[in-house]
């Protein structure tokens, strides 16, 4: 049996919105750039159907297996669209499906811009 030495990827480059909140006041655009991905968790089916999606195995789901959220269809799809809108999910058609993810970069920035800044 032969072996073949596969290649590393290089992580995803983590394209932070903002720097820690403990290491200055965010800028004006920052602020309206982060404000509109917290209000998009505000509500809390979205935040359930993005904890869903986080959560699945392989980092994405089909719309046919986050949709038991306790609302109908239509509006689950409001929810996802308005969670795209604030650049928490991306998402694929794949023939009558739609796959989301939340991309790895996503909850890198905001997990950093919760955390406390790095001591000197």
């Amino acid at each position: 049996m032969t072996t073949k030495v596969l290649p590393l990827l290089e992580p995803e480059t983590v394209v932070a919105c903002c720097p820690p909140l403990s290491e200055r006041p965010l800028t004006a655009e920052e602020a309206e750039r982060t404000a509109v991905m917290f209000k998009a968790l505000g509500d809390p089916v979205r935040l359930r159907l993005f904890s869903l999606v986080a959560s699945h195995e392989g980092g994405e789901a089909c719309v046919c297996d986050i949709s038991d959220v306790g609302v109908s269809q239509p509006t689950v799809s409001h929810h996802l669209k308005k969670l795209r809108e604030a650049g928490l999910l991306s998402s694929e058609r794949r023939g009558t499906w739609v796959y989301y993810r939340v991309e790895p970069s996503v909850l890198a920035a905001m997990g950093q811009l919760l955390t406390r800044a790095a001591a000197a």
